[in-house]
């Protein structure tokens, strides 16, 4: 990927994906997507009671956005996923860090 991009007004979900080879376990471009979203662009607001999912505000829509770890098989709980979420659902598991 040689230029992250912010979220489109019609995308929702990220899924990233790990990519095997003979030799090492890559992360795939949605991955280094997710992680430049996450790290560059989006405000976090805060994690969940466990720790493992985070929500993050997208500062030029307002959109919220949610990062979880979809595959608990696997180690670390495999490759992120960057979701859409709507404020009720935000505010029913994150609580106050969700404003208005």
């Amino acid at each position: 990927m040689s230029i992250p991009q912010k979220p489109a007004g019609h995308e929702t979900d990220l899924i990233g994906q790990w990519q095997a080879s003979a030799r090492k376990i890559t992360a795939d471009a949605t991955c280094q997507r997710i992680d430049w979203l996450v790290s560059s662009y989006l405000v976090p607001l805060g994690a969940d009671p466990a720790g493992w999912d985070e929500l993050y505000r997208d500062p030029e829509s307002g959109l919220l956005w949610e990062r979880t770890w979809p595959q608990p098989e696997m180690h670390g709980g495999g490759p992120p996923r960057l979701s859409r979420i709507e404020p009720p659902a935000a505010r029913a598991k994150y609580g106050h860090v969700v404003e208005g």
